[in-house]
């Protein structure tokens, strides 16, 4: 079994979904090895075993999850595999594997890259036109950014255009402490998924908290992108990569939801 989960780990880890799917086309799909999907509890948390053994990360840690839903999640798609497993139909097990095997021993990093998102977040780059564009940005963007600073005491600054504008180093500490109340594996790998889907730390920490919800979080990070297509249109493959991407979060947002706080 550990052999075979760790032939499907390069398919399941690339950050771009676009790309995975391409690389799970490429390859035979393996044998599905097991009939019974169940779960139990333990101190390691609450698992998955198939045919009575637990199931494993690529790299080779018990695969446990800090509440029951999050393991019926995880039940779920293993039990829906048909003859074969496809790791297409699996992105909560990628979330986990993610978290267990990536985030867990890089704690910091992912967290301190998440803070530097902050540093560069979208919501604080208008548009100084056309006035169509300039009144969303500023009707969906502005209430996040009043929040970060009422609820948060992070005052960000907001510039037109697209040259850098460096932050305060005290909205970057308050982001970063509001940030530490998620300083957990699971729940940074989720809001790093939230976050570099949708190009804003903040978007990510208000769902979080539950200032916003996913449908939400993704018309707000898709203001731009939304009005470009009223304008232009849009073509099938840009409108796959939009839908995998919505796939992506909705699972981060999901899990993310269910952690116990």
């Amino acid at each position: 079994m550990r052999d075979i989960l760790s032939d499907l780990s390069d398919a399941m880890s690339d950050p771009d979904p676009v790309r995975r799917a391409q690389i799970q086309m490429k390859r035979p799909l393996p044998k599905r090895f097991y009939k019974e999907v169940s779960t139990d509890s333990t101190d390691e948390g609450h698992r998955i075993l198939l045919d009575g053994r637990p199931l494993r990360t690529p790299g080779k840690k018990v695969l446990a999850v800090p509440a029951p839903a999050i393991a019926e999640r995880l039940r779920a798609e293993w039990d829906g595999q048909g003859e074969e497993i496809d790791p297409a139909k699996m992105p909560v097990t990628r979330l986990i594997n993610t978290a267990v095997d990536g985030v867990a021993d890089n704690l910091d990093a992912v967290f301190e890259e998440i803070v530097r998102f902050a540093g560069t977040d979208m919501l604080c780059y208008r548009a100084d036109s056309p006035t169509g564009l300039v009144e969303r940005q500023r009707d969906g963007w502005d209430p996040i950014i009043r929040w970060a600073a009422d609820a948060k005491g992070a005052r960000f600054i907001l510039v037109e255009g697209v040259m850098h504008q460096e932050q305060p180093a005290p909205t970057i500490a308050a982001f970063s402490d509001a940030l530490s109340a998620w300083r957990d594996p699971l729940a940074l790998a989720c809001l790093h998924t939230v976050t570099t889907l949708t190009g804003s730390a903040l978007l990510a920490l208000a769902l979080a908290e539950g200032v916003i919800d996913a449908d939400r979080v993704w018309s707000l990070a898709h203001v731009d992108e939304d009005w470009q297509i009223e304008q232009w249109g849009t073509d099938e493959e840009a409108f796959r990569r939009r839908e995998l991407r919505r796939g992506e979060m909705d699972v981060a947002a999901a899990v993310l939801a269910d952690i116990p706080r």
